[in-house]
């Protein structure tokens, strides 16, 4: 899996070996996934307690926009820029939620244990923001072409983790395997755009925003040990 934490880094000093630990099990909650992620957790938390608020009408457009969902004339015309963020926790039924927790799941934990918690929340969160706010102007811009809507999810972030993974990749292109690794990315991206096309519902353009904001994050980002 090459989104577990790179093995070889320990050897190369970029990431702090664990300590020993002694009992089966803590030896065996060492061994899990989110063990160490304490920023992965917090999202994953936060999304939940989001969803948690929406109840039964988290499909309901009305309780969405009452909530904090993105939508043209509420941010540009009525200046609620707040709702740049808060859109970014907001999901539109337990589908839509378990999908992008999953994707967080996979995708976060290796990336945190490689630039540390810190790091990877700025990553994470920055991403999001600039998914809002590129899909905003290009709604305001070209209409035409991404035609304005409402919106709500976690998918820029998660776009954002895996643009960020390719440009720490392309920037640390001398780890074991990062060929191998950055391929993977792609695979992953193209499988998101073909995706993308065949699901109208589903902004394509928020999760390129996202997904170009989070590679020029992880281009300038440094390791944990940095």
């Amino acid at each position: 899996d090459f989104f577990r934490t790179l093995e070889s880094r320990q050897n190369q000093g970029l990431v702090s070996p664990p300590s020993p630990s002694r009992g089966g099990v803590r030896q065996a909650f060492r061994r899990n996934r989110l063990y160490g992620s304490w920023a992965v957790v917090a999202m994953i938390v936060l999304n939940l307690a989001a969803f948690a608020v929406e109840g039964a009408s988290s499909t309901d457009p009305v309780r969405l926009h009452h909530l904090g969902a993105i939508d043209l004339v509420s941010v540009i015309r009525l200046h609620e820029y707040w709702r740049l963020v808060t859109a970014l926790f907001l999901h539109a039924g337990g589908a839509h939620l378990f999908f992008n927790l999953f994707a967080l799941y996979v995708l976060g934990p290796g990336l945190e244990r490689a630039i540390g918690g810190a790091k990877f929340l700025f990553c994470y969160l920055v991403s999001g923001l600039g998914s809002s706010v590129g899909v905003v102007l290009l709604m305001l811009t070209v209409p035409r072409i991404v035609h304005p809507a409402q919106l709500v999810g976690a998918s820029g972030c998660i776009m954002g983790i895996v643009g960020a993974w390719a440009g720490f990749l392309v920037r640390h292109r001398h780890l074991p395997d990062a060929s191998a690794r950055l391929q993977n990315l792609l695979t992953i991206i193209v499988i998101q755009v073909l995706f993308d096309k065949l699901t109208p519902e589903v902004s394509m353009s928020a999760h390129l925003c996202g997904l170009v904001t989070g590679f020029f994050l992880g281009l300038v980002v440094t390791t944990a040990n940095d």
